[in-house]
């Protein structure tokens, strides 16, 4: 089973899934879990990938126009992706849910930051995932539970 993680963090990400069972699992060839680090897909100079919400409010939310692309990008190799977008408004992660997942060939987690989304990226994607009602950094942590989660039962 392949993972895809689109991050804007991801050293981060591959410190946590590079050790234990999971390095174990990938040495075998049981899984794969890429990383795609977002910054190059964004935009000017600065490589930007947030803007303020567009209906306004406080905080940034990653562009759309930055992370579909990304998606896009990353989706064309290989087998079709079962795209994911970790966010506190999707469904709650579950043992249930991770089994069901663990049937894919493929999995495209993209992991937000800052205050999240831009709505228009929700189009892009087949589902939004939730680990629980609270607060993290950012959507890393939250990838990471889901592969080792479902990575356990490949």
């Amino acid at each position: 089973m392949q993972f895809d993680i689109l991050t804007l963090f991801p050293d981060q990400v591959r410190a946590m899934l590079d050790a234990s069972i999971l390095q174990r699992a990938q040495t075998a060839g049981l899984i794969t879990i890429k990383t795609h680090d977002l910054r190059p897909f964004g935009l000017g100079p600065h490589q930007t990938v947030d803007d303020t919400p567009y209906g306004g409010g406080k905080g940034m939310v990653l562009k759309p126009d930055v992370v579909v692309p990304a998606i896009k990008k990353i989706a064309q190799t290989g087998a079709k992706p079962r795209i994911i977008l970790l966010t506190p408004q999707g469904e709650r992660f579950s043992q249930a849910k991770a089994e069901q997942l663990a049937q894919e060939e493929r999995l495209l987690l993209v992991a937000g930051h800052y205050e999240g989304f831009d709505e228009r990226i929700r189009a892009y994607v087949d589902e939004e995932l939730s680990l629980g009602d609270f607060v993290l950094t950012g959507g890393e942590l939250a990838a990471a539970v889901v592969v080792d989660a479902v990575a356990r039962l490949v």
